[in-house]
């Protein structure tokens, strides 16, 4: 083992450390932005204000860094393998089978979920916390003309690929005629409901703030805007108006409760 090998090791050592280090910055920054979005939604509308495209640019440096540190590590892990002795002779490596496949699997996905920053494991525990409960959910894809957001039950939230499994308990007549539908899902087509049982989690929307709420009488979701003057406790039921609900030619108000309201989702194609 030579000290130019030793030097080389310490020096991406350092680098691995500092990569770290730049990491929490952002994540610090990114959730101050979460908790100035979630506290005051309605400043993104704002004249100038430019919250969204600051929190891209940190997802965008967070990204990176995490990339960057991954091929370090990797660096790393070969230049130990450079220097260290082989194993003692008379026990030759293991061959993994396919007897052992599920579990080099889950040894992988829990090595990853341990290198995951505390922020980002945190939200994976919130994700997976949603199983049994009904959240919004975004059913069509990407590219989709028109998005479609119904009422979902979370079945399960898969921690490595990062994705729900979700099941519409009540698909429209046009829908699978077995009843039920089931979606496997990212996690930006969902979004969770406020708990009816805990007001004080729910945003405040302002009158003239447009937001998804569901249609009453319906499991499904439509754009809607909050009318004026008629709330004032967090528990009290939304008035609201929602698009293309024209009746004898005007918009007729509608009463949703508090924990049927998401925010709008940026990009919404109604």
């Amino acid at each position: 083992m030579s000290s130019p090998d030793i030097a080389a090791i310490l020096e991406n050592s350092k680098e691995l450390d500092r990569l770290r280090k730049d990491q929490e910055d952002i994540l610090l920054e990114i959730n101050k932005l979460h908790k100035k979005l979630q506290t005051t939604p309605e400043v993104v509308e704002k004249p100038g204000d430019n919250s969204l495209a600051r929190l891209k640019v940190l997802y965008t440096q967070a990204k990176d860094l995490s990339d960057s540190e991954a091929n370090i590590s990797n660096l790393l892990i070969s230049q130990l393998d450079a220097i260290l002795p082989p194993g003692p002779q008379g026990q030759p490596r293991r061959r993994i089978g396919k007897g052992n496949e599920q579990k080099r699997k889950r040894v992988k996905t829990e090595s990853d979920i341990s290198r995951l920053t505390p922020s980002m494991r945190n939200q994976l525990e919130a994700c997976a916390s949603l199983k049994g409960e009904q959240v919004a959910a975004r059913v069509t894809p990407r590219n989709a003309v028109k998005d479609e957001w119904f009422v979902v039950k979370v079945i399960h939230f898969e921690k490595e690929s990062k994705e729900f499994e979700v099941l519409d308990e009540e698909p429209g007549d046009d829908e699978d005629s077995s009843g039920q539908r089931q979606y496997k899902l990212p996690m930006g087509n969902i979004i969770p409901f406020p708990k009816s049982n805990d007001p004080s989690s729910a945003p405040d929307f302002p009158p003239g703030k447009h937001v998804l709420a569901v249609y009453p009488g319906t499991t499904a979701l439509y754009k809607a805007t909050v009318v004026h003057g008629h709330r004032k406790r967090k528990t009290d039921d939304y008035v609201l108006e929602f698009d293309d609900d024209e009746e004898d030619g005007s918009l007729p108000q509608r009463t949703v409760p508090f924990h049927k309201v998401v925010p709008m989702p940026e990009g919404h194609r109604p």
